[in-house]
């Protein structure tokens, strides 16, 4: 039993200058961002004895790959969503729930400009894919989601606007990813989670 979703999203065509707060030596303080975290929401309680998080995504840390760049991982902020969103709930079964993270890439794409007096742009594209499965002695299950953003904006943007745009990308690729993974969840792993009212049949 397996499902994928694709979730689509509209080119964002970002410009302009983000206000930075200036300092006493007038050098404008770089911006922090903060993990993202998902424990706002009700844990979604699967019938197994625990739940193993692992990652099959190897980052290569060179372009067009360029997601050891962006302020949030998004490879570690699924490791967060799987700890913080799916809690084992029956000690005494012998199932084992596995989160494994397929692919968590960012790549960036040069886009010559279209007309000679507008500027090049960079063009980066977000994708997460997630198996989530549950094992046990007498049957298994499992569904994927696929989620993606696409991003652009002038080539000559500042790397402190870069960083700005790249943090939106990744919250609302998880907006996304949440909403669709809880969905899967209940509908196509539904006899391994507790208190689930409702049943698919295939």
């Amino acid at each position: 039993m397996k499902s994928l979703v694709k979730i689509f999203s509209a080119v964002l065509f970002l410009a302009g200058l983000s206000a930075c707060s200036s300092m006493n030596n007038n050098q404008a303080a770089p911006e922090r961002y903060s993990d993202l975290h998902f424990d706002n929401k009700r844990p979604i309680e699967l019938l197994v004895k625990k739940v193993e998080v692992k990652s099959e995504f190897s980052p290569s840390f060179t372009r067009p790959n360029v997601e050891h760049l962006f302020p949030v991982s998004i490879e570690k902020t699924a490791k967060t969503w799987a700890t913080e969103r799916l809690e084992a709930a029956d000690y005494a079964s012998n199932r084992t729930a596995e989160f494994v993270i397929l692919d968590a890439s960012v790549t960036e794409q040069e886009e010559k400009a279209e007309q000679l007096l507008l500027k090049d742009r960079l063009k980066y594209h977000a994708n997460l894919k997630v198996m989530l499965r549950v094992i046990d002695n007498k049957a298994s299950a499992q569904t994927t989601v696929e989620a993606y953003r696409e991003l652009t904006m002038p080539i000559d943007t500042s790397i402190e606007d870069k960083e700005k745009h790249w943090n939106e990308m990744v919250v609302k690729l998880f907006q996304s990813f949440d909403e669709h993974m809880e969905k899967n969840t209940y509908k196509y792993l539904n006899m391994y989670v507790k208190d689930n009212k409702s049943i698919t049949t295939f």
